[in-house]
């Protein structure tokens, strides 16, 4: 089983100078809380067939097994080349 870890709160980065509406915070926040609950669901020894279940390929892709997640927050920042370029 894959863990998937959040490296901030759930609540949207404040920093960027972005503005987000409540309604944008309530779905993180909903999305987060409710991600949670199915990996204490998926990791529960009363797990039974109704509730969440891993997928796993019966025939995994060969040209996937070096596959890594991105995290896409990282993509957002400003690498220290892109200063360098302008």
């Amino acid at each position: 089983m894959h863990t998937y870890k959040r490296t901030s709160s759930p609540r949207s980065p404040t920093n960027t100078g972005e503005l987000y509406t409540p309604a944008h915070e309530e779905n993180v926040r909903f999305i987060h809380d409710t991600w949670l609950c199915v990996l204490r669901d998926v990791k529960s020894p009363h797990n039974s067939e109704r509730g969440p279940q891993e997928y796993v390929e019966k025939n995994p892709n060969p040209n996937l097994l070096s596959f890594t997640p991105v995290d896409l927050s990282e993509l957002r920042r400003p690498s220290t080349q892109d200063c360098k370029k302008s």
